[in-house]
C-alpha cells in the first residue's frame, strides 16, 4: 500500500491541478455536485440536469446562494448564473450539447466568509469523440528517420551502484546512457533482482516537472528489473534545491522550447532518449526480453509514444494521458496539456509553424500506430488533461485496450487504482 501511495503522489507532481481539490485534506463544507440523471453519461441533444446541495457536517444547509458557470470543457461558458439551495438542494438545467464531449459544471460558494469551489464534469457520447489532430502524411517515415539516426549512435551505458538503496532481494543503481551524438546522457534508476535468472522488465516514464528519482525496489522485490527515467539530461540523484531552481530557471516551461521546429522541439530528444531506455534493457544479462511500459500524464503520454515506436514492447499503461489532441482548442473544444493553444485567438503559440511541430508530438497520432495491449486509467473530472483530450486516444486506438475509469477524480487516482495499473502490467509480462 505504501508503495501505491507513493504513486499516487507522482501523478499529482506531473502537472498543477487549478484548485485544492485533489488535496489531501477534505474541506468544512462541501459542494455535492449530481447528475439528475442517476449516470454520469449523457447523449447529444439530452438536457443535462444536475442537482446542487451545499453541506457541512454531512447535512445540506438550506437558502445558500452560490454562483456557477457550465459549458463544454475549458472553453468559454455556454450558461452562468446564480441560484440558492432553497430546500437544501436545487436542480440547474443546464441546456443540451449537440456534438459529443465533455460538459462541465463549476460552482463557486462563500460560507461564513470562506469561499469553495467545486466542478464536475459528465460526458455526452463520449464514444464518439473523435480526434481533431491530423497525422502528416510523413509521421511514420519521420520517426523513423531520428530511431535509424539514434541506432548509428552507441548508448556507452555508465551504471553506479547505490547501496543505501538496495534491499536484501534487489541491486539498486543509477545509470545513464548518451541520448544525443553532442555526448548528452540519459540518467534513471535501474532495479536488477540479485537471484540468477532472467527476468521481464517495467520502463517508467516520468510526469512533468524537474526532480529525482528513488527507482522502483519494491517492484523488482517481486521479480522484474525496473528502470525510472528522467528526461531532461540531468542526474536523478541530486539534492532537491537542485531541481528547484532548474525548474524555476533554464528549465521553466520546457515544453514551449523550440516549438518552431519539428527537429528541435524539446520532446524530440525526451521520446527518443526514453525509447532508446528500452535499448539499454536490452543489453541487461538477466532480462529475459519481455518489456512494458507505464507512466501517468506526461508519462502517459510517453508510454503511449515508446511502445508505438518500439515493435519490442509487449504491454503499455497510460494513465491520464497528455499531450493529447493539441489541437482541440483550435476547434471549439479542450485541448490536452500542456494546452498550448488555449484561447488560440489571443494565443501566441497559435502559429502555422508551431500547429505543424505539435502534430509530430500529439499522443493521438502515436496511439493510432499501436498495435500491443495497453491499458488506460481516464478521468471525467480532469483539468489538466482533460477527458475530451485522453478520450480522444482512446477512441484513436484500435489496438487492444482496457480502460479503468472515475467520475470524480481531477489529475489524481486513488491508490488502489496505481495498484491495478502495476498489477496489469506484472500480469502481462508473465
Amino acid at each position: 500500500m505504501k508503495k501505491s501511495i507513493v504513486f499516487a503522489l507522482l501523478a499529482l507532481l506531473g502537472c498543477t491541478q487549478l484548485s485544492a481539490q485533489g488535496s489531501a485534506q477534505t474541506p468544512m463544507v462541501k459542494v455535492r455536485i449530481t447528475p439528475t440523471n442517476g449516470s454520469w453519461d449523457y447523449r447529444v441533444g439530452e438536457r443535462i440536469k444536475m442537482a446542487v446541495s451545499v453541506e457541512l457536517n454531512e447535512l445540506p444547509l438550506r437558502d445558500v446562494a452560490f454562483t456557477y458557470e457550465a459549458g463544454p470543457e475549458l472553453v468559454e461558458p455556454t450558461v452562468t448564473g446564480q441560484a440558492t439551495t432553497k430546500d437544501g438542494s436545487v436542480t440547474l438545467d443546464l441546456g443540451r450539447m449537440d456534438k459529443p464531449g465533455f460538459f462541465n459544471l463549476d460552482v463557486r460558494v462563500r460560507v461564513n466568509g470562506v469561499d469553495y469551489r467545486q466542478w464536475k464534469t459528465v460526458a455526452v457520447d463520449k464514444e464518439r469523440i473523435e480526434p481533431t489532430v491530423t497525422m502528416p502524411a510523413d509521421f511514420q517515415s519521420y520517426w523513423q528517420s531520428q530511431l535509424d539516426a539514434d541506432a548509428a549512435m552507441p548508448l556507452r551505458p555508465r551504471m553506479e551502484l547505490l547501496p543505501e538503496r538496495c534491499t536484501d532481494r534487489t541491486d539498486v543503481y543509477e545509470v545513464s546512457y548518451l541520448y544525443t551524438p553532442q555526448g548528452g546522457r540519459f540518467y534513471g534508476i535501474l532495479c536488477v533482482p540479485k537471484a540468477e535468472g532472467k527476468y521481464p522488465a517495467v520502463l517508467r516514464v516520468p510526469g512533468a516537472g524537474v526532480r529525482s528519482y528513488q527507482g522502483s525496489a519494491w517492484q523488482a522485490d517481486k521479480g522484474f528489473i525496473t528502470l525510472d527515467v528522467g528526461i531532461h539530461g540531468i542526474p536523478v540523484t541530486l539534492e532537491p534545491v537542485v531541481y528547484e531552481r532548474l525548474f524555476a530557471g533554464i528549465l521553466n516551461r520546457y515544453y514551449t522550447m523550440n516549438l518552431e521546429s519539428r527537429d528541435d522541439y524539446y520532446y524530440n530528444r525526451v521520446i527518443r532518449g526514453c525509447k532508446r531506455a528500452v535499448d539499454l534493457i536490452f543489453t541487461l544479462d538477466k532480462f529475459n526480453g519481455r518489456i512494458g511500459v507505464q507512466g501517468s500524464s506526461q508519462g502517459g503520454a510517453l508510454t503511449v509514444m515508446v511502445a508505438a515506436l518500439d515493435p519490442r514492447v509487449c504491454c503499455a499503461a497510460a494513465a491520464l494521458p497528455a499531450m493529447s489532441d493539441m489541437t482541440g482548442y483550435l476547434h471549439g473544444r479542450a485541448g490536452g496539456w500542456p494546452q498550448i493553444l488555449k484561447n488560440p485567438a489571443e494565443c501566441i503559440y497559435n502559429r502555422k509553424e508551431i500547429v505543424n511541430t505539435l502534430l509530430y508530438y500529439d499522443t493521438v497520432n502515436f496511439a493510432r500506430l499501436l498495435k500491443i495491449p495497453i491499458y488506460y486509467m481516464l478521468s471525467y473530472n480532469d483539468k489538466v488533461c482533460p477527458p475530451t483530450s485522453t478520450f480522444s486516444v482512446y477512441n484513436a486506438t484500435a489496438a487492444p485496450k482496457r480502460m479503468q475509469l472515475t467520475h470524480e477524480t481531477g489529475h489524481w487516482y486513488y491508490p488502489e487504482q496505481a495498484g491495478q495499473m502495476d498489477t496489469y502490467i506484472e500480469k502481462a509480462l508473465q
